[in-house]
């Protein structure tokens, strides 16, 4: 149930329907949550997916509690060389900037957290994955931010 759950949240995602998915991306997540604990790879992704759209409606706050919580945990129970821990540290990057603005020291973490991320990406996946691109437009992005602010 909860695989279709998901599925039907990643259609609304898609159809701009944000308010629906963030609500079926939260049952799904405190379901595999309660199923698998927090130290399953399933309990990973489901945190990446909803921080993934957190961010994407400007929660945050939201997402930069749970990455801040569950991706220590990732780090220690599938390393730092997988796709789901390379994409919470990107994401948990983007969720230090809000589109508004950031403080500076936030700005600077981003940058370090994503210079960091693309050299693990760019080792495990080599620089022509699509994920090493999206990663490099991230930094690219927070770096003109952090020269615009100081």
């Amino acid at each position: 149930m909860l695989v279709v759950q998901g599925n039907l949240a990643n259609t609304y995602q898609y159809l701009a329907r944000l308010d629906d998915a963030l609500r079926l991306r939260r049952e799904v997540y405190a379901g595999v949550l309660k199923i698998n604990g927090e130290k399953h790879i399933v309990t990973f992704i489901e945190a990446t997916s909803l921080s993934n759209l957190l961010v994407d409606l400007e929660r945050n706050e939201e997402a930069k509690s749970l990455l801040r919580r569950m991706l220590p945990v990732a780090r220690r129970v599938i390393g730092e060389n997988t796709e789901v821990t390379i994409r919470m540290r990107q994401i948990y990057a983007r969720s230090l900037v809000p589109r508004a603005g950031a403080a500076l020291d936030d700005l600077r973490e981003a940058v370090t957290t994503l210079e960091d991320t693309d050299r693990i990406a760019r080792r495990v996946f080599g620089s022509a994955h699509p994920i090493v691109g999206g990663i490099r437009r991230d930094l690219e992005k927070m770096r003109t931010y952090l020269q615009q602010s100081t």
